[in-house]
């Protein structure tokens, strides 16, 4: 599972590369960046579904709420959207 949700990330990340403007670039570096922790921490958890991976981001992202402005944040919390959208079409 963890396979098609780094997949799914690689994927987004390189058409976000290809076709994104600065604050699309921002958000999904930053994001990247999140997930990749979340993966990890994801790898030794019996239960790596959908939902765990949601939770997960969820929780790094209130954290990122404190260290981002609030612009930056809802760039930040719109590309999650845009991900998980890619992840969960990736899994179904």
């Amino acid at each position: 599972m963890l396979e098609k949700y780094d997949a799914a990330m690689e994927s987004w990340i390189e058409e976000t590369v290809s076709n994104g403007d600065d604050d699309s670039l921002f958000a999904s570096g930053y994001l990247q960046g999140h997930i990749a922790v979340v993966l990890a921490k994801l790898e030794a958890q019996a239960d790596q579904g959908l939902d765990a991976l949601d939770h997960e981001v969820i929780q790094c992202l209130a954290l990122a709420n404190e260290e981002l402005n609030d612009a930056d944040y809802v760039l930040v919390a719109k590309a999650w959207q845009q991900l998980r959208s890619r992840i969960a079409a990736a899994v179904s």
